[in-house]
């Protein structure tokens, strides 16, 4: 299993990219339009962390790991039958590849697929 992208949703993006800048020896993107304005650096292993601020005003802070998998539709089919609940079915982001979003337990899970 690997973390293609870990998304941090937060209201004060310019402290988390600081303080994981300093924690880490990293430096953030600019803001990308195509992953919601998020700024990026690169994980060790492959894969981006982005920071973006809510895209509206009903998006709360959160923290979400999507995971790489090979087949991003038979992957949402497969949450699905385990009981998740689908809150972004597949779509795509020109140069990254595709992503869907389910909720399990209350918690937000991330597919990825390259």
């Amino acid at each position: 299993m690997q973390v293609q992208y870990l998304e941090i949703v937060t209201s004060d993006v310019d402290a988390t990219c600081g303080a994981l800048e300093r924690l880490h020896g990293v430096s953030f993107s600019d803001p990308e339009a195509g992953l919601g304005n998020a700024r990026t650096v690169e994980l060790g292993g492959g894969g981006l962390i982005g920071v973006r601020a809510p895209m509206h005003e009903t998006e709360a802070p959160v923290v979400r790991p999507y995971i790489l998998v090979d087949d991003i539709k038979a992957a949402v089919e497969t949450a699905k039958a385990a009981g998740g609940e689908i809150a972004h079915p597949p779509m795509e982001i020109p140069g990254h590849g595709k992503f869907a979003i389910y909720i399990q337990g209350g918690i937000h899970h991330g597919l990825w697929q390259i």
